[in-house]
């Protein structure tokens, strides 16, 4: 158990077992866009990847720049039919460039999905998606993820 802002939660994944997972995912993130030839982006949703960005970027060692992104799902009641909203845009153009967007838990997969479809029409060369936490099992929306640290089966 931890005590965070008066609150007590219980660990779920050692910090060690995180701290390999993502260096795994920074090797299969290297290897993968070793012989790109283009430059390469790593989006990160915020606020919530700010932490597992900053500890990716370490293992990714493929020259990337980084940009940030905040969005927004609103909708009524039940429906998940949602809008996003842009909250914070990309500060650089990323037409020709590999895409990665990074996002610490992928729960309905909404609001991803959508920033998905926005990034894709700006016509980057290639379009990925990393996270931390993957919940499948709360998926609303069929969204493709590509580099996957840890999946909740539950």
């Amino acid at each position: 158990m931890v005590s965070i802002m008066k609150h007590t939660v219980e660990v779920m994944i050692p910090e060690s077992e995180i701290k390999a997972r993502i260096a795994e995912l920074g090797r299969q993130i290297n290897e993968h866009y070793q012989n790109s030839g283009s430059e390469m982006v790593l989006v990160g949703l915020l606020r919530g990847s700010f932490m597992f960005m900053a500890d990716l970027c370490r293992e990714v060692q493929v020259p990337h720049e980084v940009d940030f992104m905040t969005a927004s799902s609103y909708g009524s009641g039940m429906s998940t039919t949602r809008d996003v909203k842009i909250l914070k845009d990309l500060d650089e153009d990323i037409r020709g460039k590999d895409v990665l967007i990074v996002e610490d838990i992928i729960d309905s997969g909404n609001t991803l999905s959508k920033v998905r479809e926005i990034l894709s029409l700006r016509e980057p060369k290639s379009l990925a998606i990393c996270t931390l936490l993957d919940k499948p099992s709360r998926r609303e929306v069929n969204v493709p993820v590509e580099y996957v640290g840890f999946r909740d089966s539950g």
